[in-house]
C-alpha cells in the first residue's frame, strides 16, 4: 500500500489507528521482525493520513 492510496482512501480515525500500533509494539515485545516492521510503516503512514483528515475537519 502506498502512501497515496491511504491519503486517497478511507480513513480510520487516528486514534484506531494508534491502538493497532500500540497492539502491534505489545505483540512484539519490543522488537519488530521484518515483517512487523512493514505493517508499522503502513499503520504510520495511515495515521499520518488520519491526523492530516482530523486537523482539517476541525479547521
Amino acid at each position: 500500500m502506498s502512501p497515496d492510496s491511504v491519503a486517497t482512501g478511507s480513513v480510520r480515525p487516528a486514534a484506531e489507528v494508534n491502538e493497532q500500533i500500540r497492539a502491534l509494539w505489545l505483540r512484539a515485545g519490543g522488537t519488530l521482525s521484518a515483517e512487523e516492521r512493514a505493517e508499522y510503516e503502513l499503520l504510520v503512514v495511515e495515521w499520518a493520513a488520519a491526523m492530516r483528515g482530523e486537523i482539517i475537519e476541525a479547521a
